[in-house]
Protein backbone atom coordinates (compact mmCIF):
# COMPACT_ATOMS: atom_id res chain seq x y z
CA UNK A 1 0.00 0.00 0.00
CA UNK A 2 1.53 3.10 -1.06
CA UNK A 3 2.32 5.83 1.46
CA UNK A 4 0.08 8.47 -0.44
CA UNK A 5 -3.19 5.83 -0.15
CA UNK A 6 -6.42 7.49 1.69
CA UNK A 7 -9.33 6.22 3.32
CA UNK A 8 -12.18 7.72 4.35
CA UNK A 9 -15.08 6.44 6.46
CA UNK A 10 -18.17 8.24 5.86
CA UNK A 11 -20.69 6.69 9.73
CA UNK A 12 -24.61 7.22 10.98
CA UNK A 13 -24.26 8.72 14.49
CA UNK A 14 -27.96 7.79 15.23
CA UNK A 15 -26.56 4.75 17.60
CA UNK A 16 -23.23 6.76 18.79
CA UNK A 17 -21.94 3.74 20.59
CA UNK A 18 -22.29 1.48 17.62
CA UNK A 19 -20.96 3.70 15.54
CA UNK A 20 -17.99 4.41 17.86
CA UNK A 21 -17.76 0.25 17.18
CA UNK A 22 -17.63 0.15 13.79
CA UNK A 23 -15.31 3.14 13.12
CA UNK A 24 -13.11 1.19 15.91
CA UNK A 25 -13.23 -1.72 13.53
CA UNK A 26 -12.37 0.39 10.14
CA UNK A 27 -9.54 2.06 11.52
CA UNK A 28 -7.66 -0.94 12.81
CA UNK A 29 -8.07 -2.51 9.03
CA UNK A 30 -6.65 0.41 7.38
CA UNK A 31 -4.02 0.78 9.83
CA UNK A 32 -2.96 -3.07 9.48
CA UNK A 33 -3.30 -3.04 6.04
CA UNK A 34 -0.50 0.46 6.01
CA UNK A 35 -2.89 2.76 4.77
CA UNK A 36 -2.90 5.07 8.24
CA UNK A 37 -6.13 6.57 9.53
CA UNK A 38 -8.77 7.33 7.04
CA UNK A 39 -10.75 10.50 8.00
CA UNK A 40 -13.76 10.30 9.58
CA UNK A 41 -17.20 12.01 8.39
CA UNK A 42 -20.38 12.08 10.29
CA UNK A 43 -23.88 12.25 9.31
CA UNK A 44 -26.98 11.74 11.67
CA UNK A 45 -27.86 8.09 10.40
CA UNK A 46 -27.90 5.56 7.57
CA UNK A 47 -30.08 7.71 4.98
CA UNK A 48 -27.45 10.49 4.99
CA UNK A 49 -24.43 8.61 4.01
CA UNK A 50 -24.93 8.04 0.03
CA UNK A 51 -24.91 11.48 -0.13
CA UNK A 52 -21.66 11.94 2.42
CA UNK A 53 -19.79 9.08 0.55
CA UNK A 54 -20.23 10.66 -2.84
CA UNK A 55 -18.96 13.84 -1.10
CA UNK A 56 -15.80 12.11 -0.76
CA UNK A 57 -15.63 9.99 -3.70
CA UNK A 58 -15.79 13.29 -5.85
CA UNK A 59 -13.18 14.65 -3.74
CA UNK A 60 -10.26 12.71 -5.68
CA UNK A 61 -8.25 12.54 -2.14
CA UNK A 62 -9.92 8.74 -1.01
CA UNK A 63 -9.14 5.48 -2.53
CA UNK A 64 -12.15 3.82 -0.89
CA UNK A 65 -14.98 4.96 1.61
CA UNK A 66 -16.47 2.90 3.95
CA UNK A 67 -19.76 3.78 4.81
CA UNK A 68 -20.73 2.63 8.37
CA UNK A 69 -24.30 2.80 10.72
CA UNK A 70 -26.84 0.46 11.92
CA UNK A 71 -30.44 0.85 11.56
CA UNK A 72 -31.97 -1.41 13.99
CA UNK A 73 -36.11 -2.69 13.14
CA UNK A 74 -38.90 -0.70 14.68
CA UNK A 75 -42.69 -0.50 14.59
CA UNK A 76 -43.04 0.67 11.06
CA UNK A 77 -42.03 0.43 8.11
CA UNK A 78 -39.20 2.95 8.04
CA UNK A 79 -36.26 0.39 8.53
CA UNK A 80 -37.21 -1.06 5.53
CA UNK A 81 -36.75 2.34 3.38
CA UNK A 82 -33.73 3.32 5.26
CA UNK A 83 -31.96 0.14 4.91
CA UNK A 84 -32.83 0.23 1.38
CA UNK A 85 -32.05 3.39 -0.15
CA UNK A 86 -28.99 3.51 2.06
CA UNK A 87 -27.68 0.20 0.15
CA UNK A 88 -28.82 1.67 -2.94
CA UNK A 89 -27.38 4.75 -2.64
CA UNK A 90 -24.34 3.54 -1.85
CA UNK A 91 -24.17 1.20 -4.61
CA UNK A 92 -25.06 3.81 -6.91
CA UNK A 93 -21.69 6.48 -5.99
CA UNK A 94 -19.32 3.66 -6.19
CA UNK A 95 -20.54 2.72 -9.60
CA UNK A 96 -20.73 6.32 -10.62
CA UNK A 97 -17.81 7.42 -9.56
CA UNK A 98 -15.46 4.44 -9.62
CA UNK A 99 -14.66 4.44 -5.95
CA UNK A 100 -14.60 1.73 -4.02
CA UNK A 101 -18.15 2.68 -1.34
CA UNK A 102 -18.63 -0.20 0.99
CA UNK A 103 -21.67 -1.09 2.84
CA UNK A 104 -20.98 -1.67 6.60
CA UNK A 105 -24.38 -0.24 7.93
CA UNK A 106 -26.09 -3.32 10.57
CA UNK A 107 -29.35 -4.21 9.69
CA UNK A 108 -30.74 -6.09 12.13
CA UNK A 109 -33.55 -6.20 14.67
CA UNK A 110 -32.58 -5.91 18.26
CA UNK A 111 -29.79 -4.24 19.33
CA UNK A 112 -28.35 -7.17 20.57
CA UNK A 113 -27.51 -8.12 17.09
CA UNK A 114 -25.99 -4.43 16.30
CA UNK A 115 -23.84 -5.47 19.26
CA UNK A 116 -22.65 -8.68 18.05
CA UNK A 117 -22.07 -7.38 14.60
CA UNK A 118 -19.95 -4.09 15.81
CA UNK A 119 -16.93 -5.59 16.95
CA UNK A 120 -15.02 -7.83 19.63
CA UNK A 121 -14.98 -11.01 17.21
CA UNK A 122 -15.00 -12.56 13.97
CA UNK A 123 -18.36 -10.37 13.12
CA UNK A 124 -17.31 -6.86 12.74
CA UNK A 125 -18.72 -5.19 10.49
CA UNK A 126 -16.75 -2.29 10.44
CA UNK A 127 -13.77 -4.08 10.12
CA UNK A 128 -15.45 -5.75 7.26
CA UNK A 129 -16.33 -2.64 5.42
CA UNK A 130 -12.92 -1.46 5.35
CA UNK A 131 -11.45 -4.92 4.52
CA UNK A 132 -13.97 -4.67 1.16
CA UNK A 133 -13.11 -1.18 0.34
CA UNK A 134 -9.15 -2.23 0.83
CA UNK A 135 -9.52 -5.26 -1.65
CA UNK A 136 -11.49 -3.26 -4.21
CA UNK A 137 -8.96 -0.57 -4.03
CA UNK A 138 -6.14 -2.93 -4.69
CA UNK A 139 -7.98 -4.51 -7.80
CA UNK A 140 -8.69 -0.99 -9.59
CA UNK A 141 -4.94 -0.13 -8.89
CA UNK A 142 -3.96 -3.01 -10.82
CA UNK A 143 -6.26 -2.59 -13.10
CA UNK A 144 -5.00 0.83 -13.97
Amino acid sequence: MSAAARFAIVVGRFYEDLAHRLIVGAQEAFARAGAGEADVFDVPGAFELPLAAQFAARTGRYEGVACLGAVIRGETDHYDYVCAEAARGIQDVQLRTGVPCAFGVLTVDTMEQALARSGGGKRDSGRHAAEAVLALAAIRRQLS
